[in-house]
C-alpha cells in the first residue's frame, strides 16, 4: 500500500490511540523560547514532575530579545525577567539553552534546521504557530499552546488528531523578481486563510523542487497562515547537502545511513490524497498584502479590490480592512507610501533573503524618512551576512543593520511601529496590532519588495530596480 510522509511519520511516532480518537504522537524535538515556557516550566514544578527527555529539548531568546543593543540587563523590565526566568529553568531541567552569549542564539525557526536539530522524518513541536517551518525538511511541525508545552516536557508526548492532507502542486519555473514569498501569498490567496483547517499540506512539483531549502522554509513557515496545522516539503538531494556537516546532523557513516532513512519517508510516487490543488509558477507576479490578513494580498500589478469583487460572506471584512488601511478601492497599490521597511524575521530573515535585498539596495539609498532596518535572523545569518559584505551594502544605502531576534514581527520588544505608520514588511502577519501599535499597518512582501520600498519611498515593483 502506497503512503505518504505524513501517514509514514505519523505511524512511526504513534504511541497508542487514545479514547477520544486522537493519536498519542511522540514528540522527536522540541523548541522553546522565553515567551511560552515559563508558564510550562511553573506548572511543571507544581506538579511535582521532571522533565522527561531534556535532551530532545532546545531552548532560545528570540521574541523579546531587543535588536538594537543586547547588553544585559534589558533595558525592558519583562524581557530581562523573561530571559532570567528560561536562563534558570534551562539549568535546573538540563535543557540546552542558545542564549546570547552561545554564538547560536537567534529566531527558534531559523536556528533549528541552520543547526542541523530538525530533521526528515521527525516530530518537532514549539510552543509558537511558525512551527511549521521545520516541515521544509521533511518533518511534521506542530505550533502549540502552554499547556501542551508542559505536556511535552512532563511526557514528550501529544494528542493529536491526524489532519486530512492537501497536496499543493506548484509546476513551471518562476519568473525574474519572483520568490517563495510570492508563491505562498498566492497560495493563501487561493485557498484562504481557512481553506487549511483539518488539513496538513504537502508541497510539490517543479517549482518546489527546484527550490533552495531557505526558499522552502519560507513556503512551509506560512502554512499556519493559510489555515493548515503542517506544511511540509518531502527530502530529497537538496535536503541532504543542506544537512550535510550541521552540527546536529549526523556524521560520517551515521550520516549515510540516516540519508537513507529520510529517504524512505518520503510520500509514495502512486500515493494518494484528500484534495489536489494546482499553480502555475509563470502566473504568480510579485505579491503584496492590501488588508489585515494574509488572504487579502494582491500582485503588484493590481489595482487595489473593491468589497462588491468580494465572495458575499467577505464583503464586510473586506471592507472593514480597506478602511483600517486607508487604501481606495481601484487605486494601483504601486505609489502607496510608506514609513518603515522591514526586511527580518523566521519568514524571511535568513541568508539567502537578505542577498537578494541587497541585490536590490545596492548602490542606491533609502527614501528620506523612511525608517529602514535589517534584522538577520540569526547569530550565524549576521556572521555569514557580514563575512559577505552585506552590512556594508545595507549601511551605506541607509537601512540600520540590527542584532539577531524577531524584531517587528510581533511588536513584544522595543523595535514597534508608532501611531498609523505603514510598514513594508518580509515578515508572516498583517494583523492589525501585530507591530506593536493598534493602529499601525503592515503589508506582507518578499525581502526584495521590501527593499524596493524602501528605496522608493513607497510600494514599487521589484523587476524594474534588478540589474
Amino acid at each position: 500500500m502506497a503512503d505518504t510522509l505524513l501517514d509514514k511519520v505519523w505511524q512511526a511516532h504513534t504511541v497508542r490511540t487514545l479514547p477520544s480518537g486522537q493519536t498519542q504522537l511522540f514528540i522527536g524535538l522540541h523548541l522553546i523560547h522565553e515567551v511560552t515556557s515559563p508558564q510550562a516550566f511553573q506548572m511543571l514544578r507544581e506538579a511535582g514532575l521532571k522533565v522527561r527527555y531534556p535532551e530532545r529539548t532546545f531552548a532560545t531568546i528570540d521574541h523579546i530579545v531587543p535588536t538594537a543593543s543586547q547588553l544585559r540587563p534589558f533595558a525592558d523590565a519583562m524581557a530581562e525577567e523573561m530571559t532570567v526566568h528560561l536562563t534558570r529553568h534551562c539549568k535546573e531541567f538540563g535543557i540546552s539553552f542558545f542564549d546570547l552569549d552561545s554564538s547560536r542564539q537567534g529566531i527558534v525557526h531559523v536556528i533549528g534546521p541552520e543547526l542541523g536539530l530538525t530533521q526528515p522524518g521527525m516530530t518537532i513541536a514549539c510552543g509558537d504557530s511558525h512551527t511549521s517551518t521545520h516541515g521544509a525538511l521533511g518533518a511534521l511541525a506542530f505550533g502549540i499552546g502552554t499547556s501542551q508545552v508542559r505536556d511535552i516536557l512532563a511526557t514528550q508526548c501529544l494528542a493529536l488528531a491526524k489532519p486530512k492532507l492537501r497536496q499543493i502542486r506548484i509546476e513551471g519555473r518562476l519568473r525574474r523578481g519572483v520568490y517563495a514569498k510570492d508563491v505562498i501569498l498566492a497560495i493563501i490567496r487561493r485557498l484562504g486563510v481557512m481553506g487549511g483547517v483539518g488539513y496538513a499540506y504537502e508541497y510539490a512539483g517543479s517549482a518546489i523542487h527546484a527550490m533552495s531549502m531557505e526558499e522552502r522554509l519560507t513556503i512551509c513557515n506560512m502554512s499556519i497562515e493559510g489555515g493548515a496545522r503542517v506544511g511540509y516539503v518531502n527530502p530529497d538531494a537538496t535536503t541532504f547537502e543542506y544537512l550535510k556537516g550541521r552540527p546536529f546532523a549526523p556524521q560520517g557513516e551515521a550520516f549515510d545511513r540516516a540519508m537513507a532513512w529520510w529517504r524512505g519517508m518520503a510520500t509514495d510516487p502512486d500515493a494518494t490524497f484528500d484534495d489536489v490543488v494546482r499553480l502555475d509558477a509563470p502566473s504568480i507576479e510579485p505579491m503584496l498584502t492590501w488588508g489585515t490578513n494574509p488572504e487579502q494580498s494582491m500582485g503588484v500589478s493590481e489595482r487595489i479590490p473593491h468589497p462588491h469583487d468580494a465572495p458575499d460572506a467577505d464583503r464586510a471584512a473586506w471592507a472593514e480592512a480597506l478602511a483600517f488601511m486607508g487604501l481606495e478601492s481601484g487605486r494601483s497599490i504601486a505609489g502607496t507610501p510608506i514609513n518603515v521597511a522591514f526586511i527580518g524575521s523566521c519568514t524571511n530573515g535568513r541568508l539567502s533573503d537578505l542577498r537578494v535585498a541587497a541585490e536590490v539596495v545596492r548602490g542606491r539609498k533609502v527614501a528620506k524618512r523612511i525608517r529602514a532596518l535589517v534584522v538577520p535572523g540569526s547569530q550565524a545569518v549576521a556572521r555569514a551576512a557580514e563575512a559577505e559584505g552585506l552590512h556594508d551594502i545595507f549601511l551605506e544605502a541607509g537601512f540600520e543593520w540590527r542584532k539577531a531576534g524577531c524584531s517587528l514581527c510581533l511588536g513584544m520588544n522595543e523595535d514597534k511601529l508608532t501611531g498609523r505608520e505603514i510598514c513594508a514588511a518580509s515578515s508572516n502577519r498583517n494583523f492589525k496590532g501585530r507591530m506593536g501599535s493598534p493602529t499601525g499597518r503592515t503589508l506582507l512582501m518578499s525581502p526584495a519588495m521590501v527593499a524596493a520600498a524602501a528605496i522608493q519611498g513607497q510600494i514599487a515593483d521589484v523587476r524594474e530596480m534588478l540589474p
